[in-house]
């Protein structure tokens, strides 16, 4: 079995990094609109931006949450769909894959 320990480390790094972004992006979210209606526009613009960037942080959170199940499954490293092993560039480029480069094709 090899040893993913760095991967591991730069995983959980990473999802600390991004969990204080979400959180200060629902703080930016949650702070009352201006009273100026144009400046409500602006706002409201800005938190559209936010809600996306939000929601790819997310996603990345869950994949990185899986990434970590699987480390400590043991079943970190293999493709999800064929069983072969993922190469190890790969999880170096890409730590939250679950599948070979074939099988993402």
């Amino acid at each position: 079995m090899t040893d993913h320990a760095a991967i591991e480390t730069a995983l959980k790094q990473r999802l600390s990094a991004l969990t204080g972004e979400v959180d200060a992006i629902g703080a930016e979210l949650s702070t009352p609109l201006d009273a100026d209606f144009s400046e409500q526009a602006n706002e409201l613009e800005g938190q559209d931006a936010l809600k996306s960037v939000e929601a790819v942080q997310l996603g990345e959170i869950d994949a990185i949450h899986a990434a970590l199940a699987r480390i400590e499954a043991g079943s970190y490293g293999q493709c999800r769909v064929c069983g072969k092993d993922i190469a190890p560039a790969r999880l170096v480029a890409l730590p939250t894959a679950s599948t070979c480069i074939a099988c993402a094709a």
